[in-house]
């Protein structure tokens, strides 16, 4: 997974730009991953690890009647925590994670239901998951997922910004 967080890095790192963590289930394992590469400092801001459903609102700003209404296993929960991840740590970029690793249900998701999201500059966009395992192994695919849903908007947000320099070719 250290690849992973790495070409992220790399390319955040290339447009300068930052990145900042909000994280539920995976309890600080994507800041772990991130930080894990050298030199994550030059684009790794922070983290949030809003465990409580409570601390998602006071902390990240999601919205109380949506956790009322929803429970904190939701997509719309997910982008709130990214984009207020990146608004109170100053990032270019924001994700998160927020779902089920077990052993029990929680807010009427099953075991194995992940959303992850991701906030950045003109973007937001959540995946939702569902995967089977260990609770261990839930973690460990949320943080893959995660990461690679920043990789593959960091890689359209590069193509984007070389059409516009290339006259929109």
């Amino acid at each position: 997974m250290t690849d992973v967080a790495a070409d992220v890095l790399r390319l955040l790192a290339e447009s300068d730009q930052t990145v900042a963590v909000a994280e539920s289930l995976t309890g600080g394992l994507v800041a772990a991953e991130l930080t894990a590469v050298p030199g994550a400092s030059r684009s790794f801001r922070g983290s949030v690890t809003a465990y409580a459903t409570e601390l998602k609102q006071s902390l990240l700003g999601v919205d109380g009647a949506l956790l009322a209404a929803h429970g904190a296993v939701n997509a719309q929960v997910a982008a709130e925590m990214a984009d207020g991840v990146r608004r109170a740590l100053g990032a270019s970029w924001g994700i998160a994670t927020t779902g089920v690793a077990g052993p029990d249900p929680q807010d009427g998701q099953p075991v194995g239901t992940v959303f992850v999201a991701v906030a950045g500059p003109d973007i937001r966009k959540t995946s939702r998951l569902r995967l089977n395992g260990s609770r261990g192994e839930i973690r460990r695919e949320s943080v893959r997922n995660v990461l690679e849903l920043l990789s593959s908007e960091l890689r359209e947000n590069v193509r984007g910004q070389d059409t516009e320099q290339n006259g929109g070719i």
